[in-house]
């Protein structure tokens, strides 16, 4: 979960924050975590229903049936596609610091395929695998934080030379709005280690401790990048690879290496987490005839998912290379509200159902799942045209795609 909420828009998200706060934008987190830590309270919950794969995807298949699970399938695999696409742009942007042709079009292209081709290939030959590249980037990827973290908090408190006072920018709603619709962004990723369960060991017992520890660490290094960055740049806004220029009124040339090194690697590491976890989505919607059986289809030697973990790949390699960090983040952040409404309005529809079904009961649930509710409609206001336009798209997609599942089934039936 930490690997995959920490990824990179810690390195990215900063400037476009304190472009909207200013030097409110660590409180902001705050508001931010407030609202993610209801939804993830909810999850907790509902999670502790299933053993099997699928996460939201399968929650709200049990609780509303196949049509609006098919919708969520959906926007659940458009966000995880943005989300990474976002990212894999960032790596190429911090790349291009140390060889600055990585931008140029073939060459580019050719380093997204490789880098995405090669977890690909990890994962197709085993979860552990995958899990184990996943747990080494997320070890390493803390460590370099921590280096960026004490070595500008050191500088601050010693050399007051390096302090800035961070410009004022107007606080309005529509600018605070937008700030927590992109730290929403930056949280998301908590849900999707919840879409591999079905290999996990016992995630209705772990699910609810993982969900508290990495909320709380997540929100943590956020707050402290966010202090760093405002006070030891002059204009934050203006730059597209906070951590690197910030590292470089405070850290020596070997310092600012390694955390561009580490912001590549951290970038790296949420690719690998996702890797992991997405293809999970469209396995779960395979193997309930919600999308073509080949999606559930098991490698016979390795027994993993093979065919969605290719197809994600290729989605990933195709909208990387045709996308940017900024539009992506807002319609990752956007796509994923509609989710996590669904994973909210659950709980109380679950606890109807299966009254003794959970293993986490969540005290004052439904208090909590009103709050959630409410968080996410207000950000749901935000959206703008495109984003508009590319969802009704997904919703359209998704519509036929449950015509295409319901014709089946009343076929198999009539010739039954």
């Amino acid at each position: 979960m930490l690997n995959t909420m920490i990824g990179a828009s810690i390195f990215g998200i900063p400037s476009i924050i304190a472009g909207y706060l200013g030097k409110l934008s660590p409180a902001g987190y705050l508001i931010a975590f407030a609202g993610i830590a209801v939804i993830a309270a909810c999850l907790a919950e509902v999670s502790s229903y299933f053993q099997e794969a699928g996460g939201p995807y399968l929650y709200t298949r049990v609780a509303f049936g196949r049509f609006a699970a098919i919708q969520i399938g959906w926007l659940t695999w458009l966000s995880r596609i943005t989300a990474c696409s976002g990212v894999a742009n960032l790596f190429i942007t911090y790349l291009s610091s140390f060889f600055p042709a990585v931008t140029r079009g073939w060459i580019r292209g050719t380093i997204l395929t490789v880098l995405i081709g090669f977890l690909a290939a990890v994962n197709y030959r085993g979860v552990s695998g995958g899990k184990a590249l996943s747990n080494f980037f997320t070890i390493t990827k803390i460590l370099l934080l921590t280096l960026f973290i004490a070595g500008g908090f050191l500088a601050l408190a010693f050399h007051p030379s390096v302090r800035v006072t961070p410009a004022a920018v107007p606080l309005t709603a529509a600018n605070s709005f937008q700030a927590i619709l992109l730290m929403v962004y930056a949280y998301g990723g908590f849900e999707a280690a919840l879409f591999a369960s079905g290999e996990a060991n016992d995630p209705r017992k772990d699910a609810p401790v993982a969900l508290l520890i990495a909320t709380v660490t997540a929100t943590l290094l956020y707050i402290c990048v966010q202090v760093v960055v405002i006070y030891t740049l002059a204009n934050p806004g203006a730059t597209t690879k906070p951590a690197v220029d910030s590292a470089r009124q405070f850290l020596g040339p070997v310092g600012v290496t390694l955390v561009a090194v580490g912001t590549l690697i951290s970038v790296y590491g949420y690719l690998s987490a996702n890797m992991l976890h997405t293809p999970r989505v469209t396995f779960a919607m395979g193997e309930r005839g919600d999308f073509p059986s080949l999606f559930a289809a098991i490698h016979p030697r390795f027994r993993t998912p093979h065919f969605s973990i290719v197809i994600f790949a290729v989605m990933l390699i195709l909208f990387s290379i045709g996308g940017n960090f900024r539009w992506n983040a807002s319609l990752s952040a956007i796509s994923r509200l509609f989710m996590y409404g669904a994973i909210v309005a659950a709980l109380p529809v679950l606890r109807r159902k299966y009254p003794d079904g959970a293993k986490f009961q969540l005290p004052a649930g439904m208090f909590f799942a009103v709050v959630g509710l409410a968080f996410m409609g207000v950000l749901l206001t935000q959206m703008h045209r495109t984003e508009v336009i590319v969802l009704s798209i997904t919703f359209t997609v998704a519509l036929l795609n449950w015509l295409w599942a319901r014709g089946s089934v009343l076929g198999i039936a009539h010739e039954s």
